[in-house]
């Protein structure tokens, strides 16, 4: 991931929950131990990452993360304690903690905003945990996530839903052309001179990406051809690695440019390979990079070749999407027979548009929900937290988009607490099955503190769905007490978005019954919940939630959440806009604003 220079983290390390409620901060004169480096990047977040191993670091403050206190679990610490992120900052510069803080009151809901000399620095909130706080400027950003679409789904009139590349969608022919067996997709040929086309719905600019694919027939009368076509943005427009299979059974790659005044050909035919029989199977690959294109084929069995058959400069196209193109030269006399592509691979992918939200506001969460009452104690955790740089909701909820980088935990066995996360397993029509908890990303049993008990599915480890990322990031890092579906009593996490809305931690900022309520009070760290799934048959029944981002640079408020495309937690626009302003599905279905 590419992210914002603002704030640079060092040392990331593990200790116990009891250890957090208080970050350590480094003055200059206070050197890093000699620990790992790793140098990584998440979202806005550049840091480098110390990971201690074999120590406990030393206590500091009291205990915030606890399940039921029992015998020792390899997937805790021991006493139920959970283990925490938490970080040695070694890179920023120091600054002193404000000495002047001064305090207004405000309305709408009731908070208290503080202010130091050089304005506001913090806003708590009465009955929540979650505060706001000034400090170094971030910029978040996320990509296109790589995907291997197997096609291991049976669907029919389309190719349906690519596990996180997003939908298939059908051009020239009929749908019913389009198919998936559960191994291969289909496109049947019935017709000579008559192309068929189908592409996953989102925009790509530089790629790099493979297409797998076979025969059933051997042409006849004349050539058959299959291409992975890029920069696709109708059936007469889009760049074409594709790859021939004459009736003498020779196979020859070309590289075609078609726009709407015709085709051209920036890489000429070249023979790669003879005596093709049904059911061989070859390779296409293809990277565009600025106006370099590659291309490349081989015959399955054989190496990939480190050389490329075409390397051209053309900047005939932009952005557009990957997809399949098959067509019978006129004169063929095979039809109908079958394209099978068994495979289709993007490596990498860049949007020309990414989302990029940039502020310097951070969220902290307080041992104990605001009562309203300015006390010395508060003070001193505002000014710890003016010269904090360890992550806080924010950062945590970038360490599980695309490219994040995997965290292993050494007090809970070395399991991975961090990284890339997906939303669930595939279901058998290639969407995501509902379920995954924070526990079952970690693949860890969970006993909470109201006794309720969850063995952790092995099937959604590294999975987190909606309610489950937000579970993860606000109570297995941050410390917001958990349940399961009992015992709300407002101050705890229920797991699913339905009671997290009405009964969860914190206030309700905004709601309303069937529209979408103002967003004029809603702060960064919010958590908006949606009504998003018209086959629920609960009508009005809260489904979907995540966590409110900021204001990116188009001026759209944007929220990350966890959801079956891309497959995982994402701010961006595939499967639907993560923008609340306008017209698309989350900025119609959101009823209700929590703030925790």
């Amino acid at each position: 991931m590419h992210g914002g220079r603002g704030a640079r983290v060092s040392g990331w390390r593990y200790r116990g929950d009891d250890q957090r409620a208080t970050e350590r901060v480094r003055s200059p004169r206070h050197e890093p131990e000699p620990l790992h480096r790793v140098d990584v990047a998440v979202g806005a977040v550049r840091a480098e990452r110390q990971l201690r191993r074999g120590r406990q670091p030393h206590r500091r403050d009291p205990l915030r993360h606890r399940g039921a206190d029992s015998g020792h679990d390899p997937g805790r610490l021991p006493g139920g304690v959970m283990a925490v992120l938490t970080v040695d900052d070694g890179l920023m510069l120091y600054q002193p903690p404000p000495a002047t803080l001064t305090t207004q009151a405000l309305t709408g809901p009731n908070r208290l905003q503080v202010s130091d000399t050089q304005g506001v620095l913090a806003t708590l909130t009465v009955g929540a945990r979650t505060v706001t706080m000034r400090g170094p400027q971030r910029t978040f950003t996320e990509q296109k996530r790589p995907f291997v679409d197997g096609f291991d789904r049976i669907t029919s009139n389309g190719w349906g839903v690519s596990p996180a590349g997003g939908t298939w969608s059908n051009s020239n022919g009929v749908d019913a052309n389009y198919s998936v067996s559960g191994s291969a997709g289909i496109i049947n040929m019935t017709a000579v001179n008559a192309s068929r086309h189908t592409s996953v719905q989102d925009n790509i600019t530089d790629l790099d990406a493979r297409l797998s694919w076979s025969l059933d027939k051997m042409p006849t009368g004349n050539a058959v051809s299959l291409a992975l076509s890029f920069a696709y943005t109708s059936s007469t427009s889009q760049y074409r690695a594709r790859l021939s299979v004459l009736t003498s059974g020779a196979v020859q790659l070309v590289l075609e440019c078609q726009t709407d005044s015709g085709t051209t050909t920036p890489g000429a035919a070249v023979q790669l390979g003879t005596g093709y029989a049904v059911g061989d199977v070859w390779h296409i690959r293809a990277q565009r990079t600025g106006t370099t294109i590659r291309t490349r084929a081989w015959k399955d069995g054989t190496a990939e070749p480190t050389t490329w058959v075409h390397e051209v400069v053309d900047a005939t196209l932009g952005a557009g999407r990957i997809g399949v193109r098959g067509i019978a030269a006129t004169g063929n006399t095979s039809v109908p027979f079958n394209f099978r592509v068994h495979d289709i691979q993007l490596y990498s992918g860049t949007w020309p548009d990414p989302p990029v939200i940039t502020h310097n506001t951070w969220v902290r969460v307080l041992a104990q929900p605001f009562d309203g009452t300015w006390t010395p104690a508060l003070a001193d955790q505002i000014r710890r937290w003016a010269v904090d740089s360890s992550p806080d909701v924010l950062a945590y909820a970038m360490m599980y988009i695309t490219g994040a980088p995997a965290v292993t935990s050494p007090a809970l066995a070395g399991r991975q607490v961090a990284g890339e996360s997906l939303y669930g397993p595939d279901d058998v029509d290639g969407t995501r099955i509902e379920g995954a908890d924070f526990h079952d990303y970690i693949g860890v049993d969970w006993v909470f503190p109201n006794g309720e008990t969850q063995a952790a599915k092995a099937s959604e480890l590294r999975s987190l769905d909606c309610s489950g990322f937000v579970r993860m990031i606000y109570g297995f890092h941050m410390g917001i007490p958990m349940v399961r579906d009992a015992n709300f009593d407002g101050l705890n996490l229920p797991r699913q978005t339905k009671n997290i809305g009405p009964n969860g931690p914190g206030i309700i900022v905004a709601q309303a019954t069937g529209s979408v309520p103002s967003m004029a009070a809603m702060q960064i760290g919010d958590v908006p919940h949606f009504d998003a799934d018209t086959s629920d048959p609960v009508a009005g029944q809260l489904d979907h939630n995540g966590i409110y981002l900021g204001v990116d640079q188009a001026g759209h408020p944007r929220f990350i959440n966890s959801r079956k495309t891309p497959n995982g937690p994402t701010f961006g626009d595939l499967g639907g806009s993560s923008a609340l302003d306008g017209t698309g599905l989350y900025a119609t279905s959101l009823r209700l604003i929590r703030r925790f």
